[in-house]
């Protein structure tokens, strides 16, 4: 009977603009929500097989709520470097457990970026949501993969304790006085045979020097070194330098202070680590090829790739020329290079003042964490307060080929349907996905003034649909006044 299928369309109307109220409700409640994405109710019409000859029988309409996932919206600068939003496509990859999670836990999809450090160390948003990326390990590398879950852990920054890192380079900036006069001890270490208190590296050295007793040899000029071992303490090294009588070139040496830092082997006493000759050009800068043909009596028989090797404390007895750290202090093996032909200085000889311009090392002494940093691409690098910059983890975003497709779920978050399609893991900035904002959230993307507009008139639909029904109601009660 068409009145009777007036009256279901009409009925069919006024579910279908609660349903768009519903909608509308939601986004007008969530208009602060960060990360929040707009939804809509969309109607389609119902349509009932007609026979010919019988009437039109009203279908009625349906509605069907749309998901805007995909829209994006502002990014809004915040005072927490914590906080996260994605310039671009891509969702933060979450989890409700940060601990122990197994292959079979639910992994979440949100771009709700409000994360904090939680008791544990965690980064956990407002929703207690989890943020997990890829972690770095102990060689500063990442092991990813886009399709594996897996691989990513909850990012935790509570770990990350005091460091230090050990001195492996050295550039030395200093010059020499040409016009240093020979001193009696070079001079006599020239003579054939040598002279009385002649100098000798290996009983007479400048490292034997005491001003106090007169013994050893005093040095012509002398610069000392800071080095950082690898527990973060500070070493000494001192390198002295005696004018030869030979044209352009310097007697050194380089010891430990104090000598009992170091064991060395045979050839080595009062901590001396190297001795040798320092050759010069006659403009005053490094004479490296002379140094390379003077072999074994050079401090290093090729300056541009010089170093000492110290061995480790629980090292055996160091062979002859060679040296370790001593048993006391419980430091590893390394290995320090020396920058002494740098392009901006180096070590030169010209006639002025002998000076240390400039000791640059690379080593730190023990710093303790004063902050967490998060870059564009999603690093997560712990600072310290002795400068070390150490990266902790990657944060990894999921890309979707139909991200609107995605469900909703509590907390902000989405969580993956046949319609979505599979995930794909991603570096921030790569392969599509967005880049990073630290100290940024993303604002909802719901506009009140559309949204009120859409409440007016769905209120007028749902008054139309309503209308539908009286009337048809009118219609049923002069149907059966016909009887009468």
């Amino acid at each position: 009977m068409s009145i009777n299928s007036a009256l279901l369309a009409g009925v069919s109307g006024l579910a279908a603009n609660s349903a768009a109220l519903s909608a509308i409700s939601q986004n007008i409640a969530n208009v602060n929500t960060i990360g929040y994405k707009r939804t809509q109710g969309e109607f389609q019409t119902m349509v009932n097989a007609q026979s010919f000859g019988t009437g039109y029988s009203a279908g009625g309409v349906m509605a069907a709520t749309r998901n805007f996932i995909s829209q994006a919206g502002q990014l809004q600068r915040t005072n927490s470097s914590t906080d996260l939003g994605i310039s671009g496509s891509g969702f933060f990859v979450v989890t409700e457990r940060s601990e122990g999670l197994e292959p079979t836990d639910t992994r979440l999809f949100t771009r709700a970026g409000a994360f904090r450090v939680d008791q544990m160390g965690y980064l956990k948003n407002t929703a207690g949501l989890y943020l997990q990326g890829w972690p770095v390990d102990s060689e500063g590398n990442l092991n990813t993969d886009p399709s594996d879950l897996n691989r990513l852990r909850s990012i935790n920054v509570g770990t990350v304790g005091g460091t230090a890192e050990a001195t492996t380079r050295v550039q030395l900036n200093a010059n020499l006085r040409s016009s240093q006069a020979v001193s009696a001890e070079a001079l006599a270490a020239a003579a054939i045979p040598p002279g009385a208190n002649a100098y000798d590296p290996a009983t007479n050295s400048m490292a034997m020097w005491d001003a106090e007793t007169g013994t050893g040899v005093r040095p012509d000029f002398e610069l000392t070194i800071p080095v950082s071992d690898s527990k973060g303490g500070q070493r000494t090294l001192a390198v002295s330098f005696l004018k030869s009588d030979v044209p352009n070139q310097w007697y050194a040496e380089i010891r430990a202070i104090p000598e009992d830092d170091v064991v060395t082997g045979a050839g080595l006493t009062n901590g001396q680590l190297r001795s040798g000759i320092i050759a010069f050009t006659q403009d005053g800068r490094l004479d490296v090829p002379a140094m390379q043909a003077l072999g074994a009596d050079a401090l290093f028989d090729d300056p541009q790739n010089a170093s000492l090797t110290f061995g480790a404390s629980n090292g055996g007895a160091p062979g002859a020329g060679e040296f370790r750290w001593a048993d006391g202090l419980g430091i590893d093996n390394q290995t320090v290079s020396f920058d002494l032909n740098a392009s901006a200085g180096g070590l030169t000889q010209y006639d002025s003042a002998s000076v240390v311009q400039a000791t640059l090392t690379n080593g730190t002494a023990f710093g303790n964490l004063t902050e967490i940093q998060i870059d564009d691409e999603g690093y997560v690098t712990a600072i310290f307060d002795n400068g070390v910059v150490r990266r902790i983890a990657q944060v990894a975003l999921a890309t979707f080929p139909s991200p609107d497709s995605l469900t909703a779920v509590n907390g902000n978050a989405y969580r993956v349907t046949q319609g979505s399609g599979t995930f794909n893991l991603k570096a921030p900035g790569s392969g599509g996905a967005g880049f990073i904002g630290a100290s940024q959230l993303e604002a909802s993307t719901v506009d009140l003034s559309t949204e009120f507009t859409g409440l007016i008139t769905t209120q007028r639909a749902y008054s139309a649909s309503s209308k539908i029904i009286t009337t048809a109601d009118e219609m049923l009660e002069e149907l059966l006044r016909i009887k009468r």
